[in-house]
């Protein structure tokens, strides 16, 4: 094989990544470069080839028509080579690392708890926890699949989903509660507690149950579901939070849930992945459990809910 016509990988994915993400900023991002040294190594590619790949117009890049068409058959080389490399070094005769990244109160309260079943039935795999910050990028080699909330539509990934679309209506318990609820608009005489990424959760439920919400100033915004719980079970206020995360609570009584019904939205946790990695057998075993605990979950009968009648 001749070395003038196979130019080093490392280049070929900065031409790759680049052209894919219109930007040499957005590249070095995601191949964790500086800047320079991502666009030196593109010139690089361009000395190699012997023409350039990209033209600057009006100060952005473009890809030439000689580069869009290496691009075409350049990106699915890499992008097998990956695939085959990925199964090779993850063979069942080597163990399995599954490099995965969950939200914090989803970890916290819901995977985590079920892990050591799924452990147990497979000894092999090894699951490789990715901060959910770096959980969002599947250009990376090192992030096989993600447990993240929303609707489901992220470009670029696979999304199955696994739970979350129901949302409990949750107060203090009696003694931490100066003012019981007896009926919606009763939070009126509440703080509100509002997760800062779900910020239509609230006024959504206010319009179905005709609540014309008074004073909003002086409701509170945290970050983490899991601490909008323990907020709760403090005495800080009211809050709608998914019903699987607030199983254990309700059933040891440290928060209640008033008003009965779950609200149901459209969010939810989803199981999201690349396409290019959907064969790849430890996420399929990992698929497969997560969509039987989501199951076996749903077929536990719900926390008993003591139901106060309305006042007259």
């Amino acid at each position: 094989m001749s070395r003038r016509l196979t130019p080093p990988i490392h280049l070929l994915r900065a031409f790759v990544t680049t052209a894919q993400l219109g930007t040499v900023s957005a590249a070095s991002s995601a191949l964790h470069l500086t800047q320079s040294a991502v666009s030196k190594q593109v010139q690089e590619l361009e000395q190699w080839v012997g023409m350039p790949l990209f033209a600057r117009v009006r100060r952005r890049l473009q890809v030439t028509p000689a580069g869009q068409r290496y691009l075409a058959a350049v990106a699915p080389l890499l992008a097998q080579l990956q695939a085959v490399t990925l199964e090779l070094v993850t063979s069942p005769a080597a163990g399995w690392t599954l490099n995965v990244s969950s939200l914090p109160s989803f970890n916290a309260k819901w995977l985590m708890p079920r892990l050591p079943a799924f452990s147990a039935a497979h000894k092999k795999i090894l699951l490789n926890f990715v901060p959910h910050l770096e959980g969002y990028d599947f250009h990376r080699t090192d992030l096989d699949c993600a447990i993240r909330y929303g609707d489901g539509g992220w470009p670029g990934a696979v999304a199955e989903y696994l739970v979350g679309r129901e949302m409990t209506f949750i107060a203090p318990p009696p003694d931490k509660m100066a003012l019981p609820i007896r009926r919606p608009s009763d939070i009126n005489e509440h703080t509100l507690l509002h997760h800062v990424s779900v910020p239509n959760v609230w006024p959504a439920w206010c319009e179905a149950h005709a609540v014309k919400r008074v004073n909003p100033h002086g409701d509170l915004r945290l970050d983490q579901y899991h601490v909008i719980v323990r907020a709760v079970s403090a005495g800080m206020g009211l809050a709608l939070v998914p019903t699987c995360l607030v199983v254990d609570e309700l059933r040891s009584g440290e928060v209640t849930a008033p008003l009965g019904e779950p609200f149901r939205v459209e969010a939810g946790y989803f199981l999201c992945y690349p396409e290019a990695k959907a064969d790849l057998e430890p996420l399929q075993l990992f698929r497969t459990w997560l969509h039987e605990e989501v199951q076996r979950a749903a077929a536990v009968p719900p926390p008993a809910v003591k139901r106060r009648a309305p006042a007259r």
